[in-house]
């Protein structure tokens, strides 16, 4: 059974933006602001992920992991979400056993696909999407809706994987278009918009994939879908 990410920031806005961030992904997170607050939640419960930053009222991120540590006590996976952007403080970081060192300010996006690669490599996170009626499953390549098959180009699967993913979050065109053609695609980004406009049809979204004016688009959903 997961259990919660913790996130450690004293900055109250910051901490409840990451909260939002990974309730999108159907996590649970929970909130300290202070260091000695998080070295008796780490003493007592288990957590799936810790999202640190250094800058702490109490005790700092690197000196929390290294008394743990001292302690024998088992961690797990850390992710540094800090200002601290000296090169000696992400190599004290990473070299404390961090598996990620993350610099703000952030965009929700990339701190989701972090989170989401950690988890996966650590927790064997299940590699598959649902959202309504439609389920995309990674391991097989397979888009189901309502139990039928759909037949989706290499480039409408990862454009539906983006979205689903990031699901209520509007993501650019640009964002959509590295995820589905990669970095050295020469085209621009309209090519999107016609990809957008096929998948809305195969599935039947015109309603729920919505476009964000001079942005992108936004897979739209409730809570529960």
């Amino acid at each position: 059974m997961p259990h919660p990410i913790l996130i450690v920031e004293d900055d109250r806005a910051i901490a409840e933006l990451i909260a939002m961030t990974l309730q999108v992904s159907d996590l649970k997170p929970v909130m300290c602001h202070d260091g000695l607050e998080a070295h008796a939640l780490l003493s007592e419960n288990t957590y799936d992920l810790v999202i640190l930053d250094v800058m702490l009222p109490g005790l700092d991120g690197f000196s929390l992991v290294e008394q743990l540590a001292g302690k024998g006590h088992p961690l797990p996976p850390i992710l540094y979400l800090t200002a601290k952007v000296d090169v000696p403080d992400r190599v004290r970081g990473l070299r404390l056993g961090a598996e990620d060192y993350m610099l703000k300010p952030f965009h929700p996006v990339e701190l989701q696909a972090r989170v989401d690669g950690i988890l996966r490599r650590h927790h064997h996170k299940p590699q598959q999407y649902q959202v309504l009626d439609v389920v995309l499953d990674l391991a097989s390549h397979a888009v189901t809706q309502d139990g039928q098959w759909v037949d989706l180009t290499p480039q409408e699967f990862s454009l539906l994987e983006m979205l689903m993913r990031h699901r209520n979050m509007a993501l650019s065109r640009e964002q959509l278009l590295e995820a589905a053609w990669g970095f050295d695609y020469l085209g621009g980004t309209r090519t999107v918009d016609m990809h957008i406009q096929r998948l809305r049809k195969k599935l039947g979204w015109e309603n729920v994939i919505k476009t964000i004016f001079k942005l992108g688009y936004r897979l739209e959903v409730p809570p529960c879908g």
